[in-house]
């Protein structure tokens, strides 16, 4: 029986090794492992209870923790961390702990206290926290940049008023008994902090505009450097918050978080007069009505008012004619529409938008409203002079 022909046998052992290497030889990347990582982190949107879970807080400068490390009372203390995002602290002197997590410091300063400490045990507890800077874009009234701070009710005094407590960047606190108080109190006080919400936000930025889709709306988040860095984002459904008061949907905010409000296609009215029953909106705002009406000028108008609300209440008793309405959107854009005044017109129609801050109207004067014009024109300088006429011919 003959046996299969095979190939040489140094022909076997080098496609081998060429298959092994090519395992093993890493491929060119067009992007760091970081910037994979972000967009991976980004590209699969978390749940509101991911993005808010204990270790998403990053300390920064203006926050201020409790150390505590067991039975060594000279180490406990109160740490401010300074503009530099230090601490100071005994032994390790400047500690940067800007961009970490509660969890990623006491991790940290328990590897480096091993040096000093027999088998540390330290606790860490933020005990205030320092106002927010978030960005709040999409469709909103005002998009930009907003600092937001909330209540701090907590053992060291309320965050508006001077503390009773000394705060400086290591204030000791020697007797063990005394921090164990301390943290009881912290504890029992903890359910009084107010801190900036969602809900802030979108009011900062002078609340929505019949655009706004609120059960879109979008929060990306910074990670803290001890779990990799990188971003996570969530999609939050506002609208059930005003609808059904849903609060699970007013997530806390951390500094550097930006909202995203999304943009509908169609305007959203019913949803635009659940917030103006709120204080997430203004209740009232500013247009313009100019040209042949009776109190030309600017105009105080409720949420949800269209364009024939407001010309019924700068004259209620008007004339046919055109009607020039001017709306300046975001990017430079104009919106100008020029159409026949229609008192019956259907809101959202295109002869009656619903309008918003800023917007222009203007009732142009019809043909026979200028033939009338005219006519007074002419017919007033005769009717002076036979008015005189007549007053001298009564008195010869």
């Amino acid at each position: 029986m003959n046996k299969p022909k095979t190939g040489p046998p140094h022909i076997f052992s080098t496609s081998l090794a060429v298959l092994v290497s090519s395992l093993l030889i890493p491929q060119p990347a067009y992007a760091s492992p970081e910037n994979n990582k972000s967009l991976a982190l980004i590209s699969n949107p978390s749940t509101v209870v991911d993005i808010e879970d204990d270790d998403s807080y990053i300390l920064g400068p203006g926050d201020t923790i409790l150390l505590e490390m067991i039975e060594i009372p000279e180490l406990s203390a109160y740490y401010k961390v300074g503009v530099d995002g230090k601490v100071h602290m005994p032994r390790l002197r400047g500690v940067k702990v800007e961009g970490l997590s509660i969890n990623g410091l006491t991790k940290m300063l328990t590897s480096r206290y091993k040096e000093f400490v027999k088998d540390p045990q330290i606790y860490i507890q933020l005990v205030r926290h320092r106002p927010i800077r978030i960005y709040v874009g999409g469709e909103v009234s005002r998009p930009g940049y907003y600092t937001l701070s909330g209540a701090n009710i907590t053992a060291l005094g309320d965050g508006n008023e001077q503390t009773s407590l000394p705060l400086g960047d290591s204030e000791s606190i020697n007797p063990q008994g005394e921090i164990r108080s301390t943290q009881r109190m912290l504890n029992q006080d903890s359910r009084l902090n107010v801190f900036p919400r969602l809900f802030d936000a979108i009011r900062a930025s002078r609340g929505i505009t019949p655009y706004s889709d609120l059960s879109s709306v979008e929060v990306t988040r910074n990670r803290p450097i001890d779990v990799g860095g990188g971003k996570k984002r969530t999609k939050i459904n506002f609208l059930s918050l005003l609808t059904t008061g849903d609060e699970s949907q007013n997530i806390r905010l951390l500094d550097g978080d930006f909202v995203k409000v999304k943009r509908s296609k169609y305007i959203l009215r019913e949803q635009l007069l659940n917030a103006s029953q709120t204080n997430l909106t203004p209740q009232f705002f500013r247009v313009f009505v100019t040209g042949r009406v009776q109190s030309p000028g600017t105009l105080t108008v409720p949420q949800g008012s269209s364009l024939n609300k407001a010309l019924l209440a700068a004259s209620p008793k008007l004339l046919r004619g055109k009607v020039e309405f001017v709306r300046f959107n975001k990017g430079g854009k104009v919106d100008r529409r020029v159409f026949s005044y229609k008192p019956t017109a259907a809101v959202t129609d295109y002869r009656n938008p619903i309008l918003m801050p800023g917007d222009i109207v203007r009732v142009q004067d019809s043909l026979f409203t200028s033939s009338m014009e005219v006519i007074k024109e002419v017919s007033e300088p005769f009717v002076g002079v036979y008015s005189l006429y007549r007053l001298f011919e009564g008195a010869f």
